[in-house]
């Protein structure tokens, strides 16, 4: 815990939907306050204006909370308060000071939230307020996961169902749920409409939607394969049911559509040069600096941005990497020694960075070489990979110390 002062109050709040329990402690440790408030926002003015009653000074009170963000955090933040948050699992493992019968109650954990911020500060993350900029990016780039995994649902519902009467139409294209496939099913929706379908039709469809890997007399020849032999009514129940996810598919297009764009917008803001001041050079933006890495793409930019900021910021390298799950857990206890990874970790950034360095073996020399070392060593391929991501961190960290883009040929005169 850093502050310009040292605090003289510390308070634990254990955030619930409708009320959040308050407990206040002085530096010995003894409670000198302990209330409960409604979780709104008459509420949440109410908890400032009552815990500057002991203190006139918001800098000089330490607040301790589990979740680091939501209203509570940001209005405390807003307000000039410090504020730290702690792991679920760490804050059970200091409620065994308290009492060892396994009790739980918001009275207690706020307690126990006051007293372990005044004891065991470096247990505590402190928190500050994002850019704005990066607060539209995390929401952006946490729709964008929310609307991928939309998506995937309502494509398989419509192979599944093109299984069940019109398998020929899959061979068509890999991707049931683009927008081009679900016009040309609703140009044929069924083997027998396909057969009378017209070859200038269908090139009116892929020039649409200017689809070049496949032409109309390839998709002709796949659509007119002998149809399955299903039950009667099967085609048309099975038809009205793609209609159906068709509809919520193209909304699901669009709208993830719009969100790589405001992804795009919010990374071009945050890679714009600093306007210089007079007399200073100017630097790169850290987004500039990590976007220059091989492998960092729109997605896993976004997600570094978003979900590790302060760690970015910070340029702390051990943090990243605990929170990306690249650093492994070694479990010792005599002679016996086990090494394992790790799995608390955050699972955006754990997925981030996996496909950072799997696109960087694809396209990076230097990582390469280091996967195909590692996998002679007999490590699996997810093992390879996150060591190769460790070494990325590693290097990004060193980058934005030294306000510098990536330089391929630096990078492989250290390797």
């Amino acid at each position: 815990m850093s502050t310009d002062q040292p605090p003289t109050l510390f308070v634990g709040i254990d955030w619930a939907t409708q009320e959040n329990q308050l407990c206040v402690l002085d530096a010995e440790g003894t409670v000198v306050g302990e209330r409960s408030f409604d979780n709104d926002g008459a509420g949440l003015a109410e908890t400032c204006a009552w815990l500057l009653g002991f203190e006139a000074d918001a800098v000089r009170i330490a607040v301790a909370i589990e979740v680091p963000h939501g209203p509570v955090v940001e209005t405390l933040l807003e307000r000039g308060f410090v504020v730290h948050s702690i792991n679920p699992k760490q804050l059970d493992r200091f409620r065994d000071r308290f009492t060892l019968a396994g009790a739980k109650d918001d009275r207690l954990d706020a307690r126990v939230l006051g007293s372990s911020l005044r004891t065991d500060a470096h247990a505590f993350r402190r928190l500050r307020m994002d850019e704005p900029t990066v607060l539209e990016l995390r929401e952006w780039s946490r729709m964008a996961d929310d609307l991928k995994e939309e998506r995937n649902r309502l494509t398989n519902r419509v192979r599944q169902q093109l299984r069940r009467y019109y398998p020929q139409l899959l061979d068509v294209g890999p991707d049931p749920g683009a927008d081009w496939f679900l016009d040309l099913w609703q140009l044929m929706p069924f083997p027998a409409r396909a057969r009378r379908t017209q070859r200038r039709s269908i090139e009116r469809v892929l020039r649409k939607h200017r689809i070049r890997r496949i032409d109309a007399d390839e998709v002709r020849e796949l659509v007119k394969r002998p149809a399955v032999t299903v039950a009667p009514g099967t085609t048309e129940a099975a038809s009205v049911h793609i209609q159906r996810v068709a509809a919520r598919l193209r909304l699901v297009n669009q709208q993830l559509k719009e969100a790589h764009r405001e992804l795009d917008r919010l990374i071009a803001e945050l890679c714009a040069d600093e306007e210089p001041s007079p007399g200073k050079r100017s630097e790169q933006h850290d987004a500039a600096i990590l976007r220059s890495l091989p492998g960092v793409g729109r997605i896993v930019l976004a997600v570094l941005l978003a979900e590790a900021s302060q760690a970015i910021a910070a340029r702390d390298y051990q943090a990243l990497r605990a929170l990306c799950g690249v650093a492994p857990v070694t479990r010792r206890s005599g002679k016996r020694k086990l090494v394992v990874m790790r799995q608390a970790c955050h699972p955006r950034l754990r997925d981030a960075v996996y496909h950072w360095s799997r696109v960087a073996t694809q396209n990076d020399e230097i990582a390469r070489r280091a996967y195909t070392a590692l996998r002679a060593r007999g490590h699996s391929h997810g093992r390879a990979l996150r060591s190769v991501a460790d070494r990325l961190l590693r290097v990004a960290c060193a980058m934005l110390r030294d306000r510098s883009a990536y330089d391929t040929a630096k990078r492989a005169r250290a390797a």
